[in-house]
């Protein structure tokens, strides 16, 4: 095991899978010489050259479809579009061609490409920064969508997603590229559509990915203090969703709180909702609660974004809720 900061696990995972498969390349936004602006592809350039690492002009729409191109025609292109906000410029080529492809032809087209992007407030980056649109891409059927909390699972995931077949939307988070955690030595794969209890638990079950696992584990100590003992399901995967391993832990706890950054109103935590409600109505003894973002742009003041993002203390009071 060696301690990585999130950044440097991405940056592992995607150089080891650049020197096994010579077709995979990376392209983006000041991702070549100025390494990325979060620095995940540092060195890479200087690595495996400029046919592998692109520099490419803004324009998200046009880049995502030459993924699709690219893919289509063999390689296995990592794209990094910088903001999560700018996804939408993406969503076209997302969902009337990669999603889509390999269906219209009967499997003679796959669709090996991946979609690194990053987004979530908290940094003071204001609306245009800062946004969480998980429910945007993770509502496209035929595109896979994973957010890994950790450094491990996000060296793991990313590994898997570049050896998968189908389109991967690989979801990070600004706050978490400075974490550390200890990350497995050697090759090093996390299955996708595969949940992880990352805190174990008898009275509550808090279901979350991203950085909203961190908030959801602070909350856990918080509740731990009061004599609750609060489950933390880290999703990892947002579609396919493993729904096993919730149906699972709200068997075991009977109560449920559902937390996501993105905006309330038809927001992935709304999804997750029905989901239990679906699957788990027998298990619940109470109604299930939901903790995301306000439905406002995400402010520039930090005082007025503090209070309009989810974070433990609403957790912690979610979770009391549902217990009351």
């Amino acid at each position: 095991m060696a301690m990585m900061r999130y950044a440097e696990a991405l940056r592992a995972a995607l150089r080891e899978e650049m020197q096994r498969d010579p077709s995979v390349w990376l392209m983006g936004e000041d991702i070549a010489v100025y390494g990325g602006v979060f620095k995940v592809s540092r060195d890479l350039l200087e690595e495996f050259g400029p046919e592998r690492v692109r520099d490419t002009p803004i324009s998200e729409q046009t880049l995502t479809a030459m993924a699709v191109t690219a893919a289509m025609a063999g390689t296995r292109p990592v794209l990094e579009i910088m903001y999560a906000d700018f996804l939408p410029l993406s969503v076209d080529a997302l969902m009337n061609q990669a999603s889509i492809y390999n269906y219209i032809w009967n499997g003679q087209v796959t669709m090996p490409f991946v979609l690194r992007t990053q987004g979530g407030g908290g940094a003071g980056a204001g609306a245009q920064h800062s946004k969480s649109l998980d429910a945007l891409v993770a509502h496209i059927p035929g595109i896979k969508v994973v957010a890994p909390a950790t450094a491990a699972d996000a060296k793991g995931l990313l590994k898997a997603a570049i050896r998968d077949d189908h389109p991967v939307v690989f979801l990070e988070h600004k706050l978490l590229y400075n974490s550390r955690d200890e990350v497995p030595d050697g090759e090093h794969l996390v299955e996708i559509g595969k949940a992880r209890i990352a805190r174990a638990g008898t009275d509550v079950s808090i279901i979350a990915s991203s950085k909203m696992v961190v908030d959801a584990l602070k909350a856990a100590e918080e509740l731990a203090k009061e004599g609750i003992s609060a489950e933390v399901v880290d999703l990892r995967t947002l579609r396919p969703l493993d729904r096993e391993t919730i149906r699972a832990s709200i068997a075991r706890t009977h109560h449920a709180v559902v937390v996501n950054e993105g905006w309330r109103f038809c927001g992935y935590a709304a999804e997750l909702s029905a989901t239990i409600m679906e699957c788990c109505f027998d298990e619940l003894d109470a109604p299930v609660e939901r903790v995301a973002t306000h439905d406002i742009p995400i402010p520039y003041s930090e005082p007025l974004e503090s209070t309009v993002l989810p974070d433990a203390a609403k957790i912690a009071a979610a979770a009391r809720r549902a217990l009351a």
